[in-house]
Formats: C-alpha cells, sequence, structure tokens
C-alpha cells in the first residue's frame, strides 16, 4: 500500500495504488451482510477451464457465491481458480484466464524470482574496506563501505537469526493506526562494522568514510525507489506518546539518531475521545521534521515516519558516529557530503577490514511476504539485474522472465512494471498466480515458501481474520490490493481486492487457489468499507479451505 486512504470529503489523489492488503483491522469469523443462499448455477467441469471461458459459480459452497452476489459487486468481476496439486485438477474456475488487477499477489512473482535465482540461503555481505595506508592503529585513508543490497542490514535481526516482523509493519504507519515497530536496533548492522574495525586494530581514520552505491542505480519508475544501502527501511520512525493531561506537550520519541537529522515536536494532548491527527513535515532535504496537531489522552502512541532523503550520507554519518561509539575517531566532518569521487575503480588488493553478513535471503522473502513490504518487493527486481552485471534496475525483468519460463510459468498471462503489484499497468490472470504457486510444490523449498506466507488469523496480514473459524490456520496467503478515490460519488473505488496461497485440505494435501474482485466500490469514503470487501476476501479463502472438492 503506498498512500493513504482518506476519509470524506473525499481528495482526488487519494490511494492512488494500493498494493498491499490490510486485512489486519477486521477479526471477524463470518462474512458480513451476506444474502441468503442463492440457487445453484450449473456445476463446475473438473477438468482444465476453457481459455477464456468459466465454470460459473455451480458447486462452490453457497457461502461464497452469497458473498459474490452482494448488491455491493454488481457492477463488479469476479475470478476464481483452486487446483489439485496431485494432477492438476481444477476444483473450482471462474474466468481463469482474464486479466485481473493484482496488487499485492503480484509479490508471489517478483519475490519468487530472486529466491530461485539467488537461493534461499544467499546471505549478503557487506564490506567495508581500508583504502589507504595503515600505520599501526592509524590509517590515513579513508573506509569505503560498498552497499549489497542488504534490505535490513541487521536491522531486524534476532539474536537467533530470523527476521523481526510486525503483523502492520512501520512502513504503512502513514497510511493506518495501528503500525508497531520491532524492538531490534536498526542500526544493529552499522554498529558491527564499527566493532570489527575496532577490533581489526584501527582507532584513528585519517582520512574519511564513503558509501559506495555503485551497485545499482536507483529507478525512479520504482515506487518506493530501492537503494544499495538501506537502513530502516530508509525511514525515520517517529513515535507520539499523549502526555499525562490535556493541555500537556505530547512525549516524542523517533529513530534511527543520526546527525543531521533533527526532529521537534508541537504535538498537544487534547481530552480522550477527541481526535488525534498529526502532521509531519520535513525540509533541509528530509533532515528536519517537525510534528504538528493533537493526539487525545490515554490514547495508544502513534507511530508515524519520514523519509530518508539521501540514504548514502545518512549511512555514511550513522558510520562515523557509531565508529566514535566504538573507539575509532575519523577526522572527516560527518556533516559534509558522501564523496563518491574519492572511491577506488575496485577493491582488488584492499583489505577488508569488517563485513556484515546478513540473515538469508529466505528470511527477507518471509518479511516481504507476512507484511507486503514494497521496498523489499522493488529491490528484487533490481538484484536480479545484479546477477547480469548490470546497475540497471531494469535489466532484472528478463532474468524474472526466463525463471518464469522454466518453472512453467506462463508469463503471458503477467504484466509487471515493478514488483509490489502497484503499478497502474500491472496484471495477472488467476491462472498464473497458480501456476506460480503450483512450481513451489515441487521443489525443496515448498514448505519454506508456504509458510513464508501471511498464515488466516495467525499472522501477517491475515492475523486478525478468521481466528475463530475452522480454516484458521489452513490458508496460507498472499493478499492484495488497488484502491483510489471516485471524487465523482465520494466513495471509494476499489479496483482490486485479491489473495492466492494455499489450502490445507488435510492428509499433506494443499490446494492453490486464487480469488479476487475488480471494479468493486465502497459506500461512501470511508476506509473502514475497503475492510469489508478485505474480509469477504479472507472468508472465501476460509469456505474453500473448509469446503469438500465437489
Amino acid at each position: 500500500m503506498s498512500r493513504a486512504i482518506h476519509p470524506a470529503p473525499l481528495r482526488r489523489g487519494t490511494a492512488a495504488a494500493c498494493a498491499a492488503l490490510l486485512f489486519v483491522a477486521l477479526a471477524s469469523g463470518t462474512a458480513t451482510g451476506a444474502d441468503p443462499t442463492p440457487s445453484p448455477s450449473p456445476t463446475p467441469t473438473a477438468s482444465t477451464p476453457p481459455p477464456s471461458g468459466d465454470t460459473g459459480l455451480g458447486g462452490l459452497d453457497p457461502r461464497i457465491t452469497a458473498i459474490m452476489r452482494k448488491p455491493d459487486y454488481r457492477n463488479a468481476q469476479w475470478g476464481l481458480l483452486q487446483t489439485d496439486p496431485d494432477d492438476g485438477r481444477v476444483v473450482h474456475s471462474l474466468f481463469p484466464e482474464q486479466f485481473f488487477i493484482p496488487g499485492s499477489t503480484a509479490k508471489l512473482i517478483s519475490v519468487s524470482g530472486p529466491w530461485h535465482t539467488l537461493g534461499a540461503d544467499h546471505r549478503f555481505v557487506t564490506p567495508l574496506y581500508a583504502v589507504g595506508e595503515r600505520d599501526g592503529a592509524t590509517l590515513t585513508g579513508d573506509l569505503d563501505l560498498v552497499a549489497q543490497g542488504d534490505l535490513t542490514m541487521g536491522g531486524r535481526t534476532r539474536p537467533d537469526g530470523t527476521v523481526a516482523y510486525t503483523d502492520l509493519d512501520h512502513t504503512y504507519a502513514n497510511d493506518f493506526p495501528g503500525a508497531t515497530l520491532t524492538p531490534e536496533n536498526p542500526l544493529a548492522g552499522i554498529d558491527q562494522l564499527a566493532r570489527q574495525v575496532r577490533d581489526s586494530g584501527i582507532t584513528r581514520v585519517d582520512g574519511d568514510v564513503i558509501v559506495d552505491s555503485r551497485l545499482f542505480l536507483p529507478d525512479p519508475e520504482l515506487v518506493p525507489t530501492p537503494t544499495p544501502l538501506i537502513i530502516n527501511d530508509n525511514l525515520i520512525d517517529l513515535m507520539t506518546t499523549p502526555g499525562d493531561r490535556p493541555g500537556a506537550d505530547a512525549r516524542l520519541d523517533w529513530r534511527p539518531r543520526v546527525a543531521p537529522y533533527e526532529v521537534t515536536s508541537a504535538v498537544k494532548t487534547v481530552a480522550a475521545g477527541k481526535p488525534t491527527a498529526i502532521t509531519v513535515t520535513a525540509t533541509d532535504g528530509g533532515t528536519r521534521i517537525r510534528l504538528t496537531g493533537t493526539i487525545a489522552a490515554g490514547s495508544e502512541p502513534l507511530l508515524r515516519t519520514s523519509p530518508i532523503g539521501d540514504p548514502a550520507a545518512f549511512g555514511r554519518v550513522a558510520l562515523i558516529e557509531a565508529l566514535e561509539r566504538a573507539g575509532v575517531h575519523v577526522t572527516a566532518d560527518p556533516s559534509g557530503a558522501n564523496p563518491v569521487g574519492r572511491l577506488p575503480r575496485d577493491y582488488g588488493g584492499r583489505p577488508r577490514v569488517a563485513a556484515y553478513t546478513s540473515p538469508p535471503y529466505a528470511q527477507y522473502a518471509k518479511l516481504i511476504l507476512k507484511v507486503s513490504h514494497n521496498l523489499g518487493a522493488n529491490l528484487g527486481i533490481c538484484l536480479l539485474a545484479g546477477t547480469t552485471h548490470s546497475n540497471q534496475c531494469p535489466a532484472g525483468f528478463p532474468v524474472l522472465a526466463d525463471f518464469l519460463d522454466q518453472a512453467g510459468v506462463d508469463r503471458k498471462q503477467a504484466q509487471l512494471m515493478d514488483g509490489r503489484g502497484g503499478n497502474p499497468a500491472d496484471r495477472a490472470t488467476p491462472q498464473v498466480l497458480v501456476q506460480m504457486l503450483a512450481y513451489w510444490q515441487r521443489t525443496p523449498d515448498a514448505r519454506l515458501f508456504r509458510e513464508a506466507l501471511p498464515i488466516l488469523g495467525v499472522d501477517g496480514l491475515l492475523a486478525e481474520n478468521c481466528r475463530g473459524c475452522p480454516a484458521r490456520g489452513k490458508v496460507f496467503a498472499k493478499t492484495g490490493a488497488a484502491v483510489g478515490g471516485d471524487a465523482l460519488n465520494d466513495r471509494l473505488a476499489v479496483g482490486a481486492i485479491t489473495i492466492a496461497g494455499y489450502l490445507d485440505k488435510g492428509g499433506g494435501r494443499y490446494d492453490t487457489f486464487y480469488a479476487g474482485v475488480n471494479g468493486a466500490s465502497t459506500p461512501g469514503a470511508d476506509p473502514t468499507e475497503v475492510l469489508t470487501i478485505a474480509n469477504d476476501l479472507a472468508m472465501i479463502a476460509a469456505y474453500l479451505q473448509e469446503s469438500s472438492s465437489p
């Protein structure tokens, strides 16, 4: 999800491309507002679906057809596909080869490419080189940090080596209330590098610290835009807590604290029940951040974020400050620019004095899929480009195409301009997503991939859905959405709500499935009405899992 969905009065720029589906605001065990059970339709066939048709709604659980026939969807188009992995038999099918807006279900494709190409066990090793002459504990020259496209740089790594996440990630804090932070230190990898430098015997650097970001060029067509060095998702976290009484200043905490970033707050505490409304403004390239507005007394702390304008410059200062904390003095001015003109052509023969090694890529894939991490999904395209020795992110798409061909996935049934599923041109058929899911079931990583998806009623973006229903813990699925504004009717235009993944049918059988609706609308401009549609899709997945095959 890339922009907020604002309540009425509706703004024309509202939610232009929401690419994740946040089911977390609803915790319903039943579909809401379902119509009475409709009369049955013709029974679907049990063979491969016709190229451009469908098998109707017959044979479906009547609770599913009741959802699809709700008046709210009278102008919408539904797609559905469920297959038996053992023999490829189609269990249910509705327009399986029609293009639908995928939203973040596109991440099933874009994450699969790097997972296969790099490998589930691939680890990013970010080296720090000493470029200059060393005399005892003094380096006369520079320390060059060569960024490798590590998504978290240790900022989410738990002591056991796994990557931490919350069900509603901080990258969505400006869009939805309830986003929370992981407790890990976002500068952990940088601090580790600094300690290694000190352990190498260097205590003084008569020179500079430089971040080498030549791995790939930032591509503005990918939004959010990946960078070779990423710290804290290239965000400053801003946590506001109400004061002790109405009229008191709100309390502010923020991270990561790196100069020259300065954060101030004029947020006031208002009476309980009064509106909480906080505005974040950033100036001077994002380094001067100010919060204004109100927060209700007794309310939960509210998280907001502000983007880091220059990730390489930010990383340089962070490393200089970490070196000082570790007992390594750097003579260069930390407030200066990142002096890339001093970088060598290569690092042949240069001593590596430190390196940060990431968790395995499968942990990053799990983060991306569980919370619908848009930056991480886009980063995968740039990492694929790197396997061709190109620094141009678009060069990653042919690598992804080759993988899909090898995997037996009909890539002509997908249209992608990014990794997150948020470009207006992105499209995918139910069949191509089911093919992608079926591919993983034929690999040694089948379970690892399946369990990297949100689990219904358990975690990720499906954590709060269906917590009390029989399907809880038995649906593993990626969700997606594309939501915009309808200023003409003062409502929200729901381009797509989608869900695709696996249904645990028992006995070791996991059916692959897709369900999605394009062209729905909300009654008004209240964003919770979108979540009602999202819950309908979650319940369709639950009913598919619960139902016996026809």
